[in-house]
């Protein structure tokens, strides 16, 4: 306790209701910032999630053409779906594992766009019933990158690199 007392005393910042340090000062290392844990469970499960389409796409990959016969552009797109969610996946738990806060909230916004165009596409195709589920994780995603950058992640400045960690102030 008298160590975290004394780091902040030399980077302060606001301790948050759910114990994650929300840093004032952009000196403060990443490994001392934790991610808050509804984060952190959210990017579990969305890993999971994004993971067992790729799982699907290679097991069985029929769930994908609604029981209809695979054919040779169904496969073409199974693969897809395989080589785009299984790095997906992989990385989200990779940039939570190593606390990678702003990297992980910037891939966590390309995830929730990758979710609102298949919003658009299965409106478009008329598969509503896909839409709620996949509004939601785009939005809890959105909601938790913004956590992560500490503002909204349409403000410009949320993705512009820290100053001290700029090439030009070495």
């Amino acid at each position: 306790m008298q160590r975290t007392k004394g780091f902040l005393q030399r980077h302060p910042g606001v301790i948050q209701s759910d114990g994650s340090v929300q840093a004032n000062d952009h000196g403060t290392p990443q490994s001392f910032v934790r991610i808050p844990l509804w984060v952190s469970i959210v990017v579990i499960l969305g890993a999971i999630l994004t993971a067992t389409g790729a799982v699907i796409s290679k097991v069985d990959p029929t769930l994908l053409t609604n029981g209809g016969p695979m054919t040779g552009a169904a496969r073409v797109y199974a693969d897809y779906l395989f080589a785009r969610n299984l790095p997906l996946a992989v990385l989200l738990l990779l940039l939570l594992a190593s606390r990678a806060r702003r990297m992980l909230a910037g891939f966590m916004v390309l995830i929730a766009l990758i979710q609102f165009v298949d919003v658009i596409d299965d409106l478009a195709r008329g598969a509503f019933l896909l839409v709620p589920g996949l509004l939601v994780f785009a939005i809890v995603f959105l909601v938790g990158a913004s956590r992560l950058f500490g503002e909204a992640v349409w403000h410009v400045h949320a993705w512009r690199e820290m100053e001290s960690h700029s090439p030009e102030s070495r």
